[in-house]
């Protein structure tokens, strides 16, 4: 099995910084892309931040110049800086993972974490 342990959320004010963490144990191969999720209440699930195993990042727009993610592929782990912290950043931030379990075979699977509640609020 995979699992996804993330942490570093919390209580935050506005223009503050937090620095999420999530590290992926188990059977693991490989993982190609490793990225940040977030759901606000009474909204979907919208992507954050993703960074591919072979480099470069994609970042929704809103998030632009305030957060940065990055990895440290020899212990799976993925970050996500956030800086200059908004109301509307206020999310539960899910991890999310894309791994090849085994080198038999070349299957990818998604993983998710359990998600860690980020609140921008004064």
């Amino acid at each position: 099995q995979v699992q996804l342990v993330e942490s570093g959320g919390g209580l935050v004010q506005p223009g503050g910084s937090l620095r999420l963490t999530c590290a992926a144990s188990g059977s693991i191969f490989s993982i190609n892309a490793m990225g940040w999720y977030r759901q606000a209440p009474g909204k979907e699930r919208e992507l954050v931040a993703s960074r591919p195993s072979g480099g470069g990042t994609v970042y929704a727009d809103s998030v632009k110049g305030r957060f940065t993610i990055s990895r440290d592929n020899a212990k799976n782990t993925v970050y996500l800086q956030m800086n200059s912290l908004k109301p509307e950043d206020t999310a539960v931030y899910y991890c999310n993972a894309v791994i090849r379990r085994s080198i038999a075979t070349r299957h990818e699977y998604t993983y998710w974490g359990q998600g860690t509640q980020v609140t921008v609020s004064s």
